[in-house]
């Protein structure tokens, strides 16, 4: 089960969302059609409670703490247009030894998201329920995976992006319609920081070939990424800074040659003059929104 839990302050106590479902959003354009019931309420609501039908009450704070919160390799995440991307994440969870974190309604996870706060979160993707060994009576060292599907990204969603640890303990109640003063919850935010970019691809291709020592070579090529709006690639910007480089034939080290900028639609071309056997390619370096990328080498044949 997958689990949304959103906390807030509201008069100095604390609200809570459960959803029962991968991931959820605020604007109903762009939410999957497979949202329950809960999802809906739970974003619809404003005030103490987080449920449209829930009783009165506010949730209590669950005796759990969270640390060595961990998303992917610790860097960036690159998303394309079709794969789903299942980024790992892990945590220590510390616990109250009246807390039961192996009970059947018991939740815990880490949420990535675009927005100000894990309250106040644009977009978000929730992971699996983690599965938590226990290191001993009141520590457990969890494991969860959050699935990051490209049909639900929009470009705007590119950049700066967070992520929070939570748990919930149902304590019995129904997660769709709870007795909320029987609920507890524990929400760390935020714990790390990341880009979300879009995947970037590049070519390079050097000609003539062969070529005279001393003539000129052109090296082309073409710098696109992913769009999340239309799920193809596409060519980035004019402006973009692109280096090319070259690596001698024998060796693996490729050295700076020039910097270039990218023209309409990503074109890159550019003139070296022949010396050598070896290897051409593009570099970019990436920036917030988009993932940086080499160009595989293209092999020039010097006479």
């Amino acid at each position: 089960m997958r689990i949304r839990a959103t906390v807030a302050a509201v008069s100095g106590a604390l609200v809570l969302s459960a959803v029962a479902a991968p991931l959820a959003q605020a604007d109903d354009s762009r939410q999957p059609v497979e949202l329950s019931a809960a999802s809906e309420a739970a974003h619809a609501a404003t005030g103490k409670s987080a449920y449209a039908t829930a009783e009165e009450g506010l949730p209590y704070a669950l005796d759990a703490t969270f640390s060595n919160v961990k998303v992917g390799t610790g860097g960036n995440i690159k998303v394309g247009t079709t794969n789903i991307v299942k980024v790992p994440v892990s945590f220590t969870l510390t616990h109250g030894a009246d807390v039961d974190i192996h009970a059947a309604d018991f939740f815990a996870g880490v949420e990535l998201y675009r927005g100000a706060s894990f309250e106040e979160s644009i977009w978000w993707y929730d992971s699996n329920d983690a599965t938590c060994t226990d290191t001993s009576a009141t520590a457990a060292s969890c494991k969860a995976t959050v699935e990051i599907d490209p049909y639900t990204l929009l470009n705007e969603d590119a950049g700066a992006w967070k992520a929070a640890a939570f748990a919930v303990a149902f304590n019995g109640e129904d997660p769709e319609n709870p007795v909320l003063d029987n609920v507890g919850v524990a929400v760390k935010d935020y714990t790390n920081s990341f880009n979300l970019q879009r995947y970037s691809k590049l070519t390079v291709n050097a000609s003539p070939e062969p070529v005279k020592k001393g003539k000129t070579i052109t090296v082309s090529g073409k710098l696109t990424r992913a769009s999340w709006d239309s799920n193809t690639y596409v060519g980035m910007p004019s402006g973009q800074s692109v280096t090319l480089q070259f690596r001698k034939k024998g060796t693996t080290t490729y050295s700076n040659v020039k910097g270039i900028k990218t023209l309409t639609g990503g074109a890159l071309k550019t003139t070296v003059t022949a010396s050598t056997d070896g290897y051409y390619r593009f570099v970019y370096k990436g920036i917030t929104s988009t993932a940086p990328v080499n160009a595989t080498g293209d092999f020039i044949d010097v006479q």
